[in-house]
């Protein structure tokens, strides 16, 4: 028993047989800045936008007495997006229909998944809680063959006024019901064409305007150019005649 305490006694006395790696501290407290960063959508300027985004589940449309419909996606990545920027007839109101309504045309954006259009319109926000400047936001929904819109994602500015100069609402880059949104804003001003830069390649965005009001830029870009909303900074607008219309 003596013999087995010894043997013990010395074997915890002995050094490891390599020695501990000193703690990175650098990278640690980088690693720790990212954890308690704030997720923010900039806008070119620097200056934060705040947004709310509303995710839609598949209970938002119901087929009368009956279970939620589903919509989803192919397993096969989304194709690639034809550029657009046209605009379709805002579907009659029918029992089935989501709400709420789309606010002027729906923006048709060319995507597809099980035979139903990824679209974009703007629409009213129905909460007291919002500013009196700041009613509408930019609906992203599906566009079903029987005419009824499936709404997925809804963006809009917590504060300030919804048309004031400049870029509104970045946000999407997420799948929803099993369907991608892309990064999706609008910009409030003569914008004709819109871009970012991802890993030093600059990105045209889709454009469309809002047929109530031409000034309203809904933008949309592919899933494979800009994936999430924190890559597609800064964004940058144009005028017709070239000229950059944020700093």
């Amino acid at each position: 028993m003596t013999d087995e305490l010894d043997r013990l006694r010395a074997a915890l006395q002995e050094a490891p047989a390599e020695p501990f790696k000193e703690p990175d501290l650098d990278r640690i407290f980088r690693e720790g800045g990212r954890i308690r960063r704030r997720r923010r959508f900039l806008t070119s300027s620097g200056a934060a936008v705040a947004v709310v985004a509303v995710v839609f589940g598949a209970v938002w449309l119901r087929s009368p007495g009956g279970a939620p419909e589903q919509v989803h996606a192919a397993a096969s990545p989304p194709p690639v997006v034809t550029r657009v920027s046209s605009t379709i007839p805002a579907p009659a109101p029918t029992t089935a229909q989501a709400k709420p309504k789309p606010l002027g045309e729906v923006i048709s954006t060319g995507t597809y998944a099980d035979g139903a259009e990824l679209v974009f319109y703007a629409t009213e926000i129905d909460d007291p809680d919002t500013p009196p400047n700041a009613q509408f936001g930019v609906m992203a929904s599906l566009y079903e063959p029987d005419g009824n819109l499936r709404p997925l994602y809804l963006a809009n500015d917590s504060d300030g006024m919804d048309r004031s100069f400049g870029f509104h609402a970045t946000s999407g880059g997420t799948i929803v019901s099993d369907i991608w949104v892309p990064v999706y804003g609008y910009f409030s001003g003569p914008a004709a064409r819109i871009e970012t830069t991802v890993d030093g390649h600059t990105v045209p965005a889709h454009t469309a305007r809002w047929s109530e009001d031409p000034d309203v830029v809904v933008f949309w870009f592919d899933q494979d150019d800009v994936p999430s909303a924190e890559r597609a900074t800064p964004l940058v607008a144009y005028s017709a005649d070239g000229k950059r219309l944020t700093e």
